[in-house]
Protein backbone atom coordinates (compact mmCIF):
# COMPACT_ATOMS: atom_id res chain seq x y z
CA UNK A 1 0.00 0.00 0.00
CA UNK A 2 1.52 3.19 -0.88
CA UNK A 3 1.17 6.46 1.45
CA UNK A 4 0.21 9.49 -0.66
CA UNK A 5 2.98 12.16 -0.43
CA UNK A 6 1.33 15.74 1.11
CA UNK A 7 2.05 18.55 -1.41
CA UNK A 8 2.69 21.65 0.79
CA UNK A 9 1.67 25.12 -0.73
CA UNK A 10 4.59 26.91 -3.03
CA UNK A 11 5.34 29.42 -0.14
CA UNK A 12 5.50 27.06 2.49
CA UNK A 13 7.25 24.55 0.53
CA UNK A 14 9.89 27.44 -0.19
CA UNK A 15 10.27 27.96 3.06
CA UNK A 16 11.24 24.51 4.48
CA UNK A 17 13.32 24.21 1.63
CA UNK A 18 15.57 27.66 2.43
CA UNK A 19 15.12 26.68 6.30
CA UNK A 20 16.91 23.41 5.18
CA UNK A 21 19.57 24.17 2.95
CA UNK A 22 20.61 27.06 5.70
CA UNK A 23 20.38 24.77 8.30
CA UNK A 24 22.78 22.50 6.64
CA UNK A 25 24.79 25.01 4.81
CA UNK A 26 25.79 26.14 8.23
CA UNK A 27 25.75 23.31 10.79
CA UNK A 28 27.85 21.26 7.77
CA UNK A 29 30.52 23.27 6.34
CA UNK A 30 33.58 21.78 7.84
CA UNK A 31 35.34 25.88 8.29
CA UNK A 32 31.93 26.88 10.78
CA UNK A 33 33.00 24.41 13.04
CA UNK A 34 36.60 26.74 13.40
CA UNK A 35 34.78 30.08 13.43
CA UNK A 36 31.89 28.94 16.09
CA UNK A 37 34.97 27.45 18.52
CA UNK A 38 36.73 30.99 17.97
CA UNK A 39 34.01 32.95 18.66
CA UNK A 40 32.63 31.00 21.74
CA UNK A 41 35.88 30.69 22.94
CA UNK A 42 36.46 34.20 22.45
CA UNK A 43 32.47 35.03 23.90
CA UNK A 44 33.29 33.28 26.99
CA UNK A 45 36.44 34.97 27.81
CA UNK A 46 35.36 38.51 27.42
CA UNK A 47 32.32 37.34 29.62
CA UNK A 48 33.97 35.64 32.39
CA UNK A 49 36.41 39.10 32.73
CA UNK A 50 33.17 41.15 32.86
CA UNK A 51 31.12 38.73 35.33
CA UNK A 52 34.74 38.23 37.29
CA UNK A 53 35.12 42.24 37.97
CA UNK A 54 31.76 42.53 38.72
CA UNK A 55 31.36 39.46 40.94
CA UNK A 56 34.81 40.01 42.90
CA UNK A 57 34.64 43.59 43.34
CA UNK A 58 33.80 43.46 47.16
CA UNK A 59 35.94 40.91 47.99
CA UNK A 60 38.73 42.18 46.17
CA UNK A 61 38.11 46.11 47.70
CA UNK A 62 38.42 44.10 50.99
CA UNK A 63 41.39 41.92 50.56
CA UNK A 64 43.28 43.92 48.00
CA UNK A 65 42.38 47.63 48.28
CA UNK A 66 40.86 47.77 45.18
CA UNK A 67 37.47 47.27 43.03
CA UNK A 68 39.28 45.86 40.04
CA UNK A 69 42.46 43.88 41.97
CA UNK A 70 41.39 40.45 41.59
CA UNK A 71 39.71 41.37 37.56
CA UNK A 72 43.06 42.73 36.02
CA UNK A 73 44.40 39.52 37.44
CA UNK A 74 41.88 37.49 34.82
CA UNK A 75 43.01 40.15 32.37
CA UNK A 76 46.68 39.50 32.73
CA UNK A 77 45.91 35.59 32.37
CA UNK A 78 43.73 35.72 29.72
CA UNK A 79 46.68 38.53 27.88
CA UNK A 80 49.13 35.56 28.42
CA UNK A 81 47.25 32.18 27.59
CA UNK A 82 45.15 33.95 24.12
CA UNK A 83 49.00 34.11 22.06
CA UNK A 84 50.02 30.99 23.61
CA UNK A 85 47.24 29.06 22.54
CA UNK A 86 47.88 30.79 19.56
CA UNK A 87 51.47 29.40 19.39
CA UNK A 88 50.19 25.71 20.44
CA UNK A 89 47.85 25.42 17.14
CA UNK A 90 50.70 26.55 14.94
CA UNK A 91 52.49 23.09 16.46
CA UNK A 92 52.92 20.23 14.47
CA UNK A 93 51.59 16.62 15.28
CA UNK A 94 54.94 15.55 15.31
CA UNK A 95 56.27 18.17 18.54
CA UNK A 96 52.50 17.04 20.30
CA UNK A 97 53.30 13.37 20.04
CA UNK A 98 56.91 14.41 21.98
CA UNK A 99 54.79 16.49 24.53
CA UNK A 100 52.69 13.82 24.90
CA UNK A 101 55.26 11.18 25.73
CA UNK A 102 56.31 12.47 28.76
CA UNK A 103 52.82 14.20 29.72
CA UNK A 104 52.11 11.00 32.21
CA UNK A 105 54.95 11.90 33.97
CA UNK A 106 55.14 15.45 33.88
CA UNK A 107 52.15 15.02 35.34
CA UNK A 108 52.72 13.00 38.19
CA UNK A 109 55.77 15.21 38.76
CA UNK A 110 53.49 18.36 39.30
CA UNK A 111 51.67 16.75 42.15
CA UNK A 112 53.78 15.10 43.89
CA UNK A 113 55.38 18.54 44.01
CA UNK A 114 51.98 20.01 45.56
CA UNK A 115 52.57 17.50 48.48
CA UNK A 116 55.97 18.33 49.15
CA UNK A 117 55.84 21.95 48.64
CA UNK A 118 52.38 22.91 47.91
CA UNK A 119 50.20 25.39 50.38
CA UNK A 120 46.58 24.49 51.49
CA UNK A 121 44.10 26.76 50.51
CA UNK A 122 40.18 26.14 51.96
CA UNK A 123 41.35 22.93 53.32
CA UNK A 124 42.33 21.70 50.26
CA UNK A 125 46.33 21.44 49.29
CA UNK A 126 46.33 22.05 45.58
CA UNK A 127 48.42 25.00 45.17
CA UNK A 128 52.09 26.06 45.09
CA UNK A 129 52.79 29.51 45.82
CA UNK A 130 55.24 31.25 43.44
CA UNK A 131 55.37 34.40 45.64
CA UNK A 132 54.29 36.79 43.28
CA UNK A 133 51.09 34.44 42.01
CA UNK A 134 49.54 30.83 43.34
CA UNK A 135 49.41 28.21 40.78
CA UNK A 136 47.67 24.89 40.82
CA UNK A 137 49.98 22.19 38.81
CA UNK A 138 46.47 19.75 38.73
CA UNK A 139 44.83 22.28 35.94
CA UNK A 140 47.82 21.64 34.13
CA UNK A 141 48.00 17.75 34.67
CA UNK A 142 44.44 17.56 33.39
CA UNK A 143 45.52 18.20 29.39
CA UNK A 144 48.78 17.02 29.98
CA UNK A 145 46.93 13.21 30.87
CA UNK A 146 44.21 13.78 27.91
CA UNK A 147 47.46 14.48 25.48
CA UNK A 148 49.33 11.13 26.91
CA UNK A 149 45.92 9.39 26.90
CA UNK A 150 45.24 10.23 23.32
CA UNK A 151 48.67 9.36 22.34
CA UNK A 152 48.47 5.88 23.72
CA UNK A 153 45.20 5.18 22.41
CA UNK A 154 46.22 5.94 19.28
CA UNK A 155 49.28 4.28 19.20
CA UNK A 156 47.04 1.30 19.92
CA UNK A 157 45.09 2.15 17.21
CA UNK A 158 47.97 2.14 15.41
CA UNK A 159 49.47 -1.34 15.83
CA UNK A 160 45.65 -2.76 15.40
CA UNK A 161 46.22 -3.76 18.78
CA UNK A 162 42.67 -3.13 19.25
CA UNK A 163 41.53 -6.53 21.63
CA UNK A 164 44.37 -4.40 23.88
CA UNK A 165 42.56 -3.95 26.70
CA UNK A 166 42.45 -0.13 27.13
CA UNK A 167 41.41 -0.16 31.15
CA UNK A 168 45.30 -1.64 31.55
CA UNK A 169 46.78 0.64 29.56
CA UNK A 170 45.41 4.34 31.03
CA UNK A 171 43.34 3.89 33.81
CA UNK A 172 46.62 2.70 36.76
CA UNK A 173 48.27 6.37 35.16
CA UNK A 174 44.92 8.25 35.84
CA UNK A 175 44.08 6.42 39.32
CA UNK A 176 47.74 7.46 40.59
CA UNK A 177 46.79 10.76 39.69
CA UNK A 178 43.81 10.57 41.58
CA UNK A 179 45.05 9.44 44.28
CA UNK A 180 47.84 12.23 44.38
CA UNK A 181 45.16 14.78 44.42
CA UNK A 182 42.83 13.32 46.94
CA UNK A 183 46.00 13.22 49.05
CA UNK A 184 45.24 16.75 48.98
CA UNK A 185 41.96 16.62 50.09
CA UNK A 186 40.38 18.09 46.81
CA UNK A 187 37.69 15.64 45.90
CA UNK A 188 36.47 17.66 42.95
CA UNK A 189 39.24 18.00 41.10
CA UNK A 190 39.90 14.27 41.70
CA UNK A 191 36.28 13.69 40.06
CA UNK A 192 36.57 15.76 37.41
CA UNK A 193 40.19 13.97 36.40
CA UNK A 194 37.88 10.23 36.97
CA UNK A 195 34.99 11.72 34.39
CA UNK A 196 37.64 12.26 31.83
CA UNK A 197 38.96 8.79 32.14
CA UNK A 198 35.66 7.47 31.80
CA UNK A 199 35.05 9.52 28.74
CA UNK A 200 38.00 8.80 27.12
CA UNK A 201 37.72 4.90 27.99
CA UNK A 202 34.00 5.09 26.59
CA UNK A 203 35.52 6.83 23.26
CA UNK A 204 37.87 4.34 22.98
CA UNK A 205 34.82 1.55 22.80
CA UNK A 206 35.05 -0.25 25.39
CA UNK A 207 32.26 -2.71 25.83
CA UNK A 208 28.94 -1.17 27.52
CA UNK A 209 28.85 -4.20 30.46
CA UNK A 210 32.47 -3.12 31.81
CA UNK A 211 31.84 0.53 31.21
CA UNK A 212 28.80 0.09 33.51
CA UNK A 213 30.70 -1.84 35.63
CA UNK A 214 33.81 0.59 35.83
CA UNK A 215 31.19 4.10 36.55
CA UNK A 216 29.47 1.81 39.16
CA UNK A 217 33.04 1.35 40.92
CA UNK A 218 33.66 4.90 40.57
CA UNK A 219 30.69 6.22 42.42
CA UNK A 220 31.01 3.63 44.75
CA UNK A 221 34.26 5.26 45.42
CA UNK A 222 33.34 8.88 45.75
CA UNK A 223 30.32 8.08 47.85
CA UNK A 224 33.20 6.29 50.02
CA UNK A 225 35.03 8.91 50.06
CA UNK A 226 31.77 11.31 50.92
CA UNK A 227 31.13 8.76 54.33
CA UNK A 228 35.26 9.16 55.06
CA UNK A 229 35.18 12.65 55.30
CA UNK A 230 32.64 14.65 57.63
CA UNK A 231 32.26 17.89 56.09
CA UNK A 232 31.84 15.91 52.60
CA UNK A 233 28.96 14.12 54.04
CA UNK A 234 27.43 17.81 55.59
CA UNK A 235 27.40 19.13 51.99
CA UNK A 236 25.71 15.82 50.76
CA UNK A 237 23.43 15.82 53.24
CA UNK A 238 22.21 19.47 52.60
CA UNK A 239 21.96 20.03 48.82
CA UNK A 240 18.78 19.19 48.31
CA UNK A 241 17.28 21.41 51.03
CA UNK A 242 19.65 24.08 51.97
CA UNK A 243 17.12 25.91 53.97
CA UNK A 244 16.56 23.35 56.33
CA UNK A 245 16.63 25.27 59.80
CA UNK A 246 19.67 23.52 60.94
CA UNK A 247 22.04 23.92 58.13
CA UNK A 248 21.10 26.98 56.72
CA UNK A 249 23.53 28.81 58.85
CA UNK A 250 26.40 26.17 58.52
CA UNK A 251 26.82 23.84 54.89
CA UNK A 252 23.71 25.18 53.45
CA UNK A 253 24.18 28.89 53.36
CA UNK A 254 26.54 28.98 49.86
CA UNK A 255 23.73 26.83 47.69
CA UNK A 256 21.21 28.51 49.58
CA UNK A 257 22.64 32.14 48.80
CA UNK A 258 23.23 30.57 45.20
CA UNK A 259 19.63 30.38 44.68
CA UNK A 260 18.52 33.32 45.88
CA UNK A 261 20.57 34.72 43.92
CA UNK A 262 19.72 32.94 41.20
CA UNK A 263 15.69 33.83 41.72
CA UNK A 264 15.94 37.20 42.37
CA UNK A 265 17.00 37.80 38.99
CA UNK A 266 13.93 37.15 36.82
CA UNK A 267 14.03 37.29 33.02
CA UNK A 268 16.96 40.31 32.63
CA UNK A 269 18.48 40.60 36.06
CA UNK A 270 18.72 42.87 38.57
CA UNK A 271 21.75 44.79 36.50
CA UNK A 272 25.52 44.18 35.49
CA UNK A 273 26.99 45.28 38.99
CA UNK A 274 24.22 45.03 41.40
CA UNK A 275 23.96 41.72 42.87
CA UNK A 276 22.99 41.76 46.31
CA UNK A 277 24.90 38.25 46.91
CA UNK A 278 28.47 38.86 46.47
CA UNK A 279 28.11 41.41 49.64
CA UNK A 280 29.67 38.93 51.53
CA UNK A 281 26.53 36.31 51.69
CA UNK A 282 27.91 34.41 48.74
CA UNK A 283 31.66 32.92 48.95
CA UNK A 284 33.61 32.49 46.23
CA UNK A 285 31.18 34.25 43.87
CA UNK A 286 34.13 34.85 41.62
CA UNK A 287 35.39 31.16 41.13
CA UNK A 288 32.88 28.27 42.16
CA UNK A 289 29.34 30.61 41.83
CA UNK A 290 30.07 33.18 39.48
CA UNK A 291 27.11 31.19 37.62
CA UNK A 292 24.93 32.31 40.10
CA UNK A 293 25.89 35.68 39.75
CA UNK A 294 25.25 35.75 35.98
CA UNK A 295 21.97 35.07 37.24
CA UNK A 296 21.27 37.32 39.24
CA UNK A 297 23.02 40.23 37.55
CA UNK A 298 21.79 39.56 33.63
CA UNK A 299 18.78 36.88 34.61
CA UNK A 300 17.56 34.22 32.71
CA UNK A 301 18.74 35.66 29.08
CA UNK A 302 22.41 35.98 30.87
CA UNK A 303 22.07 32.22 32.54
CA UNK A 304 20.89 30.66 28.84
CA UNK A 305 23.25 32.53 26.88
CA UNK A 306 26.07 31.58 28.70
CA UNK A 307 24.94 27.61 28.58
CA UNK A 308 24.61 28.28 24.76
CA UNK A 309 27.79 29.48 24.07
CA UNK A 310 29.78 26.77 26.17
CA UNK A 311 26.88 24.13 24.27
CA UNK A 312 28.34 25.54 21.14
CA UNK A 313 31.93 25.48 22.17
CA UNK A 314 31.54 21.65 22.95
CA UNK A 315 29.49 20.77 19.74
CA UNK A 316 32.55 22.37 17.76
CA UNK A 317 35.13 20.85 19.56
CA UNK A 318 33.15 17.20 19.25
CA UNK A 319 32.94 17.51 15.88
CA UNK A 320 36.34 18.98 15.05
CA UNK A 321 37.66 15.60 16.98
CA UNK A 322 34.86 13.67 15.03
CA UNK A 323 36.38 14.86 11.27
CA UNK A 324 40.08 14.40 12.70
CA UNK A 325 41.91 11.45 10.95
CA UNK A 326 44.87 10.87 12.86
CA UNK A 327 43.63 9.25 16.07
CA UNK A 328 45.70 10.89 18.66
CA UNK A 329 43.91 14.37 17.10
CA UNK A 330 40.52 12.30 18.12
CA UNK A 331 41.16 11.12 21.04
CA UNK A 332 42.80 14.23 22.28
CA UNK A 333 40.14 16.55 20.77
CA UNK A 334 37.26 14.17 22.48
CA UNK A 335 39.21 14.31 26.05
CA UNK A 336 38.94 17.97 25.71
CA UNK A 337 35.56 17.86 25.30
CA UNK A 338 34.66 16.13 27.87
CA UNK A 339 36.79 18.01 30.25
CA UNK A 340 35.74 21.10 29.72
CA UNK A 341 31.49 19.04 29.52
CA UNK A 342 32.20 17.16 32.82
CA UNK A 343 33.45 20.59 34.60
CA UNK A 344 30.64 22.72 33.47
CA UNK A 345 28.03 19.68 34.75
CA UNK A 346 29.82 19.68 38.10
CA UNK A 347 29.94 23.80 38.49
CA UNK A 348 26.33 24.54 37.09
CA UNK A 349 24.56 21.41 38.96
CA UNK A 350 26.56 22.94 42.29
CA UNK A 351 25.04 26.34 41.88
CA UNK A 352 21.78 24.90 41.06
CA UNK A 353 22.35 22.71 43.99
CA UNK A 354 21.14 19.87 42.27
CA UNK A 355 24.85 18.13 42.95
CA UNK A 356 26.52 18.77 46.42
CA UNK A 357 29.60 21.75 46.21
CA UNK A 358 32.35 20.15 44.60
CA UNK A 359 34.43 23.84 44.25
CA UNK A 360 35.62 23.36 40.42
CA UNK A 361 35.57 26.09 38.22
CA UNK A 362 33.24 27.48 34.96
CA UNK A 363 35.64 26.88 32.45
CA UNK A 364 36.69 30.04 30.51
CA UNK A 365 34.14 32.31 32.93
CA UNK A 366 35.38 32.02 36.57
CA UNK A 367 38.25 33.69 38.31
CA UNK A 368 41.64 31.04 38.01
CA UNK A 369 44.85 31.69 36.22
CA UNK A 370 45.93 27.63 36.29
CA UNK A 371 42.24 26.90 35.43
CA UNK A 372 42.34 29.56 32.34
CA UNK A 373 45.40 28.63 30.99
CA UNK A 374 45.14 24.66 31.24
CA UNK A 375 41.96 25.62 29.20
CA UNK A 376 43.46 27.26 26.72
CA UNK A 377 46.22 24.92 25.97
CA UNK A 378 43.10 22.51 25.16
CA UNK A 379 41.50 24.76 22.97
CA UNK A 380 44.67 25.33 21.16
CA UNK A 381 45.54 21.94 20.55
CA UNK A 382 41.64 21.90 19.03
CA UNK A 383 42.30 24.83 16.80
CA UNK A 384 45.42 23.37 15.61
CA UNK A 385 43.39 20.11 14.86
CA UNK A 386 40.82 21.93 12.62
CA UNK A 387 43.61 23.60 11.28
CA UNK A 388 44.87 20.26 9.75
CA UNK A 389 41.75 19.62 8.53
CA UNK A 390 42.10 19.65 4.81
CA UNK A 391 38.63 20.80 4.27
CA UNK A 392 39.15 23.65 6.85
CA UNK A 393 42.25 24.96 6.06
CA UNK A 394 41.64 25.25 2.63
CA UNK A 395 38.70 27.71 3.66
CA UNK A 396 40.61 29.48 5.68
CA UNK A 397 43.18 30.12 2.80
CA UNK A 398 40.52 32.46 1.41
CA UNK A 399 40.14 34.39 4.22
CA UNK A 400 41.25 38.07 4.49
CA UNK A 401 42.30 38.07 8.14
CA UNK A 402 45.74 36.43 7.64
CA UNK A 403 45.80 35.08 11.59
CA UNK A 404 43.03 32.96 11.14
CA UNK A 405 45.24 30.59 8.84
Amino acid sequence: MQIAEIDLPPQLRNWSTMTSNARENFFTKPVNLYYMLLVSTASLSVLGVVMVFSASSIYSLESKGATYAIALRQVVFLVISIPMAWALSRLSLARWKIIARSGVLISIALLVAVQVIGKSVNGNRNWISLGFVDVQPSEIAKFLMILWAGFILAKRERIGAVQTNVITLIAPAFALCIILILIGRDLGTASVLAFILAGLLWVSGVRLGVFAGLLTMGFAGIAALILAAPYRMQRFAVFLNPFAEDQYKNFGWQPAHSLLGLASGGLFGVGLGASRQKWGNLSQAHTDFIFSVIGEELGLFGTLSTLALLSVLLFSIFKIALRAKDPMVRYVSSGIGCWIAIQTILNIGSTLSVIPVVGVTLPLVSYGGSALIATYMGIGFVIGAARRDPAIFEELKKSEFTWLR
